[in-house]
């Protein structure tokens, strides 16, 4: 695997590539906040919580940017016009990866039908979309949706005990069942699900550790500040989604090298 991996990525082709679906990432982080508050309003729910989020787990140079980003209001009108046109620009991430998993999967081709492409990335934003809204939603008001449907035999029983213990690992769940949909939409070149989930473990697992590395790196290692100046926390989130972009690609490129290894 090491050996066909290597193969692989002497390619020219993934040269760069990184740094363009880091770039759209960036370009896509309004848009999807837009859209987020939009869907997480009708639940009366702000997007301030993840402020604390961010306090704990992202150093403070990103923080800086991150936080700015939402003190958007949630509305309960929604906007279907903002809202497709928000999907269409947050989706351009997606068209890039979809670029490169075309382009591994099928031995060098990169693209097939432009619009139903742009379709399938649009569709893939949108269901990763829902899918954090219903996270966050479960996270927030799951104990109450449960004591809607239970009542009363809900509080303290062994429902509640199952309910505080797999709330976490019912989220890593969603998580990884999202990336792995990622991979399994986007390509024309379509695989097996089973032949994705190396691919969508390696990803989910890579994409945790370098957030958790790289937040302890840029907070004890780096000082952007000394040689960025003021644009410092627009640096440590670049290099954060292009480290991110990296393991997504890797994950891509790992689905190909497993299933040519067993062939």
């Amino acid at each position: 695997m090491i050996s066909l991996g290597i193969n692989q990525f002497s390619d020219p082709y993934y040269q760069g590539f990184a740094a363009q679906i880091s770039f759209y990432f960036l370009l896509s982080i309004v848009p999807t906040l837009i859209v987020l508050s939009q869907l997480l309003g009708i639940m009366d729910i702000s997007l301030a919580f993840l402020t604390e989020w961010i306090d704990l787990y992202v150093s403070p140079s990103m923080s800086s940017t991150l936080k700015p980003l939402l003190n958007y209001k949630p509305a309960v009108s929604s906007n279907i016009i903002m809202i497709v046109m928000a999907i269409w620009a947050a989706s351009k991430a997606q068209f890039s990866l979809m670029r490169i998993a075309n382009y591994t999967y099928t031995e060098g081709r990169t693209t097939g039908d432009f619009l139903r492409e742009r379709i399938r990335a649009v569709k893939s934003m949108a269901i990763i979309l829902f899918t954090i809204a219903f996270v966050i939603i479960i996270s927030v008001h799951g104990k109450t949706i449960i004591e809607l449907i239970f009542g009363q035999l809900f509080e303290g029983s062994l429902l509640d005990i199952l309910w505080t213990g797999l709330r976490w690992p019912v989220t890593a769940t969603m998580y990884f069942l999202m990336v792995s949909y990622i991979y399994y939409i986007l390509p024309f070149e379509k695989l097996e699900y089973r032949e994705l989930l190396p691919g969508s473990l390696f990803a989910s697992i890579g994409m945790l550790a370098v957030t958790i590395l790289y937040s302890a790196y840029t907070g004890f290692v780096v000082n952007y500040d000394i040689l960025y100046g003021s644009l410092s926390s627009v640096v440590a989130l670049m290099m954060w989604f292009y480290f991110i972009s990296w393991v997504l690609c890797l994950g891509i490129l790992f689905n190909k090298v497993w299933k040519d290894t067993k062939g």
